[in-house]
């Protein structure tokens, strides 16, 4: 018989703690650039050159980051259950921390990909992490950041729908539950699988919704208690 299969659903919270600016917070991203202007489509047709200047420091502000505990303990999990993370987040730390089967439903930020074909996806490297709107791709191509824009659609979202209807165990991590249609996996959960959600200051919808156990924590401190719970059997 397999492993029991737990299925993560990881926000921005998750990599707060590593010292990544979150974007909704109070002192978060959005309040110091306006968000449309460097995260939508919109904005990347009328200015491209801020959109690449703003991913640009994204990515050496991530040079700077470790993964932490949470991210740790999510690895230390694969002892026991076989872990699929869904994260919305464009950072590379699941995978820097060991984490084996990571899905970005929002792009990764150490990426690239054409302008004109969105399947040809090219990854930076330490020495070559600044473009412009005049980056071209090895094949030639006019290249982006690889970022799902507000405005466009989340091409990974059915097979994120897949793995979490699939799932025996649900987690969600540092997430608001409101970007859309992320939110939403947590309504594909098969009825009688156990949910945990850990936040510390959780979604009020998330805290009525029947099946769910709310662990009121920060990432690092809301898994040391779902580690605890799980060695219990899934009892608090």
């Amino acid at each position: 018989m397999g492993k029991p299969k737990l299925v993560i659903s990881s926000g921005a919270g998750i990599s707060a703690e590593s010292g990544i600016s979150t974007f909704r917070d109070a002192g978060g991203l959005w309040e110091n650039v306006p968000v449309m202007e460097v995260a939508s489509a919109d904005g990347f047709r009328r200015n491209p050159g801020k959109v690449h200047e703003f991913y640009n420091a994204r990515r050496h502000a991530l040079l700077k980051a470790q993964p932490n505990a949470a991210h740790k303990a999510l690895v230390e999990l694969e002892k026991d259950y076989d872990v699929y993370v869904i994260t919305q987040n464009v950072d590379d730390l699941h995978e820097r921390a060991g984490s084996r089967n990571v899905l970005h439903l929002h792009g990764e930020l150490m990426k690239i990909r054409s302008v004109s074909d969105p399947d040809y996806i090219e990854t930076l490297d330490i020495e070559h992490l600044d473009t412009t709107p005049q980056t071209r791709g090895k094949n030639g191509d006019l290249m982006r950041p690889h970022i799902v824009f507000f405005q466009e659609a989340v091409p990974e979202i059915e097979h994120a729908i897949e793995i979490v209807q699939s799932a025996d165990i649900f987690v969600v991590i540092g997430t608001s539950l409101v970007v859309y249609p992320a939110a939403g996996l947590i309504e594909c959960v098969r009825p009688g699988v156990p949910i945990y959600y850990i936040d510390p200051n959780p979604a009020p919808e998330a805290e009525r919704k029947e099946g769910v156990t709310v662990i009121k924590a920060t990432a690092t401190e809301g898994m040391k208690i779902l580690a605890g719970i799980l060695e219990k059997g899934g009892k608090e």
